[in-house]
């Protein structure tokens, strides 16, 4: 009997590997629980990017920043518009697209969070898409990939996020969601 006990435990290990981790949709690999902990790499086909190089592209107006931090208590209305519970800080110039890097986001938030991104790439098509949140933020992670799964090519994720930014030394300013087109 002990001679087969290797092989029981092979089987146990290989069927343990196999169990689905609860916090993943199995149909789109988005992360859709636990939204805040360690990211070991970047999604599929986006590169990240430090705080560092994020200051240099935005110091020469080379991105378009893409902040996709939850409005903690926030209400968005019928027509779009947000009520927030408090004020949101992020980065100057950073475009705040609240709940979009949810794993199973609202149908209207991510027609709203597409077309808001295509019209900041329409206008300014050579900048590099910048997409973030918190440090060790998985909705960044999310959205990012979101966004490469769209058709960007020059998709980049900032890990570090706001956090990053603001232990650079940079401010962080007063936020209001993206606008809804008219």
């Amino acid at each position: 009997m002990t001679r087969y006990l290797p092989f029981c435990l092979l089987a146990l290990a290989a069927g343990a590997a196999t169990v689905p981790d609860a916090r993943f949709d199995p149909q789109t690999g988005y992360r859709i629980a636990e939204y805040r902990g360690i990211i070991p790499e970047p999604p599929p086909g986006v590169r990240r990017i430090n705080a560092a190089a994020v200051a240099r592209l935005v110091d020469t107006g080379r991105a378009t920043l893409v902040d996709v931090v939850p409005a903690e208590g926030a209400v968005r209305e019928a027509n779009g518009r947000w009520r927030l519970a408090r004020e949101q800080r992020g980065i100057p110039g950073a475009a705040w697209f609240p709940e979009a890097g949810r794993g199973r986001v609202d149908p209207a938030i991510e027609r709203w969070f597409l077309a808001g991104v295509a019209r900041l790439h329409a206008a300014e098509p050579r900048r590099t898409l910048i997409v973030f949140c918190l440090a060790d933020c998985w909705m960044s992670w999310n959205a990012a990939w979101r966004l490469k799964r769209a058709g960007y090519a020059q998709v980049r994720w900032f890990a570090e996020g706001a956090d990053g930014w603001r232990d650079l030394g940079r401010p962080l300013v007063p936020m209001t969601p993206y606008p809804e087109p008219l």
